[in-house]
């Protein structure tokens, strides 16, 4: 005797496996009191927030504070520093995780490889705070080691931290020296995901090492590539407030203030909070729109696309 088919199958599957879904409720939780329950705290974007009135007895403006925003020769600066230091963090960083990726996947000997992963990984798992330190001694113009290997060859001490030409090159290469080995774990991660068979039948017509890589590694990881880019295009606008943060100085405020950083110099140093506010919803907004537009062309492109 056959059983009736549930009127409710969602519900039935969710009586079936209620001990999973239990398993989501924390996860929920935190998402829904840190992640969309501050979302209520942006209307102060709209209003001349009062802290002592609160949001209920401030008053509403309406967009002032976007008009001061677009109207800014700050904001302006803001922008073009964002916008740059991000560019050069995906041409010049993006491409590196995917290298190391598949030049470890070509090491035979796999004490080499899990050596290599483990001290590319380590500086992962050091703060902003360490590592800007470390570099803050290393660059130093009188006692770090590059500019003692400058001046060893004939040059003069360069002010690296202190100097618009050099300071974002600086806060690319910190942060490529951060995350490149932690960021190929994904690319690797999905190299091993593709069939040795592929690797093997290539062999057997004659492929190199080298064909093998951009006739079956890469493309093998093609989706993943697209995946972190469109991720990473999402967050165009957020060029690593924390590091600039704590690299940066007054002196190089027109070549590494981005809209992070100048969130929180208005918002906390000048406690101008619906101005900051808005200044955050703005850049919220417009990474939102990028990841929207680079899902959408991922998907006409290359048939590939998040969802």
């Amino acid at each position: 005797m056959q059983s009736r088919p549930s009127r409710h199958p969602r519900l039935s599957a969710i009586k079936r496996n209620y001990d999973l879904y239990l398993l989501m409720v924390p996860g929920l939780a935190f998402l829904l009191l840190f992640k969309y329950a501050p979302i209520y705290g942006l209307v102060i974007a709209f209003q001349d927030f009062n802290i002592f009135k609160g949001i209920g007895g401030s008053e509403w403006i309406g967009l002032q504070q976007f008009h001061r925003l677009f109207t800014s020769h700050d904001f302006l600066v803001v922008m073009r520093n964002t916008l740059l230091i991000s560019l050069y963090k995906i041409v010049l960083l993006f491409p590196v995780p995917i290298a190391i990726a598949v030049l470890l996947n070509e090491v035979a000997r796999m004490w080499f490889k899990r050596a290599v992963q483990t001290i590319i990984y380590l500086p992962h798992f050091l703060s902003w705070v360490v590592v800007a330190g470390l570099f803050v001694n290393i660059l130093s113009p009188s006692t770090g080691i590059v500019n003692h290997v400058i001046q060893f060859f004939g040059g003069g001490p360069v002010p690296f931290l202190m100097d618009n030409h050099f300071f974002r090159s600086v806060v690319v290469v910190t942060a490529g020296w951060k995350e490149a080995g932690w960021n190929a774990i994904i690319f690797i991660a999905a190299i091993a995901g593709l069939d040795p068979e592929l690797y093997e039948a290539a062999k057997l017509d004659g492929a190199g090492r080298v064909q093998q890589i951009f006739m079956i590694t890469l493309p093998g990881i093609a989706s993943t590539i697209v995946l972190m880019l469109i991720l990473r295009i999402g967050g165009v606008l957020e060029a690593g407030t924390e590091q600039i943060l704590l690299l940066y100085n007054p002196t190089v405020y027109p070549s590494g203030d981005v809209l992070g950083t100048y969130i929180y110099r208005v918002g906390l140093g000048s406690m101008e909070y619906s101005y900051s506010t808005a200044v955050g919803l703005f850049e919220s907004a417009v990474g939102f729109a990028l990841v929207l537009a680079g899902n959408y062309f991922s998907r006409k492109m290359t048939g590939k696309s998040i969802w």
